[in-house]
């Protein structure tokens, strides 16, 4: 793993920490307001964040960063520099031929290992079996019926699994499915969240899923946080009945339908920040 890959995914893991915001559009926004107001430094937009995170992290290609860049988030995450933060790294590579394993089990992200073993894999893929589930026969099916007793179910439920959040739960008895997905969405005032395409609550308008907007959609709670300096060219908004909603993504407001409009200075002015109320002499 290149210091680059490493150094984005420092940064993203302490945004994440930071902003409580999981969607890397929300941690994105979060770091481009943290580094212009606490590191005096503007030279990195949100959409720029968003970029070094699909290069890097999603792996859809590497580009050159400048060096002042690589400098600013090194010291962000706490290192005087890039360099500083490359040397710590080599370290901490040193035990990069093992990784531990990790299921969660339940909302205090408990660890597997916690309760049984330790399973690692090598970077040659080998997967090491216990030395006493050797001894009695043990194989992956036993194994993943071990887990199913610890966790008293027949199948995981629609906590995580993994990274993946869509899924409801591995079925290791009975019938056809073997899952079943989140393929809908429903928007909570805030956000879209996923959810399954037969879900009866009555508060919730389910429709079909959008990744997309499941992932940059958002509104901003905070209008008072909006200036022109920090939200110009970023930001949406909708109008509707006298009332001004900003968001983070161009679309529809799933509030009325109606179709979001890029965020003008005029708009931001009258609108967001600061209103201050009048007060009779």
């Amino acid at each position: 793993m290149s210091k680059i890959k490493l150094l984005i995914h420092e940064v993203f893991e302490q945004g994440k920490r930071e902003s409580g915001k999981q969607s890397k559009s929300g941690v994105a926004f979060y770091l481009n307001l943290y580094f212009i107001d606490n590191l005096n430094y503007y030279d990195i937009s949100d959409k720029t964040f968003v970029r070094y995170y699909d290069d890097y992290i999603q792996g859809k290609g590497e580009r050159n960063i400048e060096p002042d860049r690589l400098d600013k988030m090194s010291q962000y995450v706490g290192y005087q520099n890039f360099s500083d933060f490359s040397r710590t790294f080599i370290k901490k590579e040193d035990d990069a031929n093992k990784t531990t394993v990790k299921i969660s089990v339940d909302e205090n992200d408990t660890s597997l290992t916690d309760k049984i073993i330790n399973i690692f894999i090598t970077n040659e893929q080998n997967f090491k079996m216990p030395e006493f589930m050797k001894q009695n026969g043990f194989g992956i099916v036993e194994l993943v019926f071990v887990l199913l007793l610890i966790t008293g179910t027949s199948g995981w439920g629609s906590g995580k699994f993994g990274k993946n959040e869509n899924m409801m739960r591995l079925s290791f008895f009975g019938g056809d499915e073997i899952a079943k997905e989140k393929e809908c969405m429903y928007w909570t005032g805030e956000e879209y969240k996923v959810a399954y395409c037969d879900d009866r609550n009555p508060q919730r308008t389910i429709i079909p899923l959008d990744t997309i907007q499941l992932k940059y959609l958002k509104r901003i709670e905070r209008k008072d946080t909006l200036t022109v300096e920090n939200a110009f060219g970023k930001v949406w908004y909708s109008k509707y009945n006298g009332v001004v909603e900003f968001f983070t993504d161009d679309g529809v407001d799933p509030n009325n339908g109606r179709e979001l409009r890029k965020a003008t200075e005029y708009i931001i002015d009258k609108y967001a920040g600061v209103i201050e109320e009048e007060v009779e002499q």
